[in-house]
């Protein structure tokens, strides 16, 4: 499985609970610590930090990066994407570890999902109705009228930070730490504050998007379904008309009337998709519940792939080395051609702090999946840790093609900066590490490092003038944190 980490030295933040609303047992409540890497900076799994330096941290939103679950989003959402008339390549899906059912669109360009959407779905199609109706506010230009809103800095903390931002993983060593501010769910209510004609809008679409894509809006339903039954939206409120969204029951029952006159309503999930979806809510689950949790989920009875993933995870956190490669081993037997099993396997070796043992099943996973980042990332990772200098030309070389791939990871920048500096690039390190500050939204930080790198570069060359770029750049609060 990918996953982003923190950059050593980064803030850590536990995941939050969901206020009013009960959950299933074994439900995730917040990201446990990991163990050390000998020798690396922190790497981590499926985890948050905050993408922001300690000054900035409270106004960050928590985000998980994960190969696999990006995946899965971008297939969720590509014939959405297509039936809206969106490029897949102009909206971007984000994961926010935050363990209540939600989502929302900042901009245009990115929708926010928390990671409990995907772990309280049973089917795919309750999150593709989710992603459906944030398309529709998209499409519907709902957001024009948030401007003011995202000219708040706790908006555009993470807005900005999302030039490259990373989120870590449950098991980081430096992931993991402080709490969630009442900022980031504050954003996340004044985004989610539509109209009420906004609302109904989206939903329609939503519906269009999914009969256009012959795809039922059962999950959608029940997606909504569950908001009316746990009074998500009005339950803190009096009067129905004191709120931006409709009355649950209200929106429901308009939904379900419009749902029910599609020919595509009892059409099943694809099986193969609902077999990812299985796996991806199994990963989840094992990387942020306690182990006791995942046994009571997935016990040893239940024999399918899903439930030996979540053991195998279960098992990395909680037991040694031999055991978790065993346990790995057995799925990749299961599913050679998997790269995400190798991605795990090479995570619990260089977990276990033997990075050079790590090289080949993350070799393995990019072999699979040249194109995903941030496997590249992860290999070269390994490739830096292993403390061998004739491996450093090729741990730039594949860092740098990851970062290409996937420029929102600081952890690529902070390994490359590394494997450059040990090859005596330091003016190349130095924009290395601008140019991960500048992911993390330190900009003062990058403004220095830039700066330093401009004076041994020359001047005019593409290297200078990414580093003037640097040099130059004000967020629009800037002037307040100075």
């Amino acid at each position: 499985m990918s996953r982003c980490q923190s950059a050593p030295g980064s803030p850590v933040i536990h995941s939050c609970t969901c206020e009013k609303r009960s959950r299933r047992p074994g439900a995730p409540v917040r990201l446990p610590l990991g163990r050390r890497i000998a020798a690396v900076a922190a790497a981590a799994l499926i985890g948050v930090t905050s993408i922001m330096q300690p000054a900035q941290a409270q106004r960050s939103l928590p985000l998980v990066r994960d190969a696999e679950t990006e995946e899965l989003m971008r297939d969720y959402a590509a014939p959405i994407f297509d039936a809206a008339g969106i490029s897949r390549q102009q909206v971007e899906i984000i994961l926010v570890n935050q363990n209540d059912f939600n989502a929302f669109v900042a901009d245009a360009r990115r929708i926010f999902i928390n990671v409990g959407v995907i772990l309280d779905a049973e089917t795919p199609g309750e999150v593709i109705g989710v992603l459906a109706h944030e398309t529709g506010h998209i499409t519907g230009n709902h957001l024009v009228r948030l401007r003011q809103a995202l000219a708040n800095a706790q908006i555009m903390a993470a807005i900005g930070a999302l030039l490259g931002a990373g989120a870590a993983a449950a098991g980081s060593a430096s992931g993991g730490a402080g709490a969630v501010t009442a900022g980031a769910g504050l954003a996340q209510r004044t985004l989610l504050a539509y109209r009420r004609g906004e609302e109904a809008v989206a939903d329609r679409a939503a519906l269009t998007f999914l009969e256009k894509t012959g795809q039922s809006a059962r999950g959608m339903l029940k997606t909504f379904s569950r908001f009316a039954d746990q009074n998500l939206f009005s339950a803190q409120y009096t009067d129905p008309y004191s709120i931006s969204h409709p009355m649950p029951r209200e929106r429901l029952k308009a939904l379900e009337t419009l749902a029910r006159q599609s020919r595509h309503f009892n059409k099943p999930a694809d099986p193969a998709l609902q077999a990812r979806h299985d796996m991806v809510r199994a990963k989840l689950m094992a990387f942020t519940s306690h182990p006791n949790a995942v046994a009571r989920a997935y016990p040893r009875s239940d024999r399918s792939l899903a439930a030996d993933y979540a053991r195998a995870v279960a098992t990395m956190r909680t037991s040694g080395r031999r055991e978790a490669v065993e346990a790995i081993d057995a799925l990749i037997r299961r599913q050679p051609n998997n790269p995400y099993f190798h991605e795990l396997k090479g995570q619990a070796l260089l977990e276990s702090g033997n990075p050079k043992a790590a090289v080949a099943p993350f070799r393995k996973a990019v072999a699979l999946r040249p194109r995903e980042g941030q496997l590249n990332i992860w290999l070269g990772f390994a490739l830096v840790a292993s403390n061998t200098d004739s491996l450093l030309p090729e741990a730039e070389r594949i860092l740098k093609a990851g970062l290409q791939m996937d420029p929102n990871s600081p952890i690529g920048y902070s390994q490359l900066a590394i494997a450059q500096g040990r090859q005596g690039k330091t003016a190349d390190a130095d924009l290395s590490t601008a140019r991960g500050l500048m992911a993390r939204g330190d900009f003062r930080a990058a403004k220095r490092y830039a700066a330093r790198a401009q004076k041994k570069l020359k001047r005019g060359t593409p290297a200078w003038l990414q580093a003037d770029d640097i040099v130059s750049y004000n967020p629009p609060d800037f002037a307040k944190r100075r």
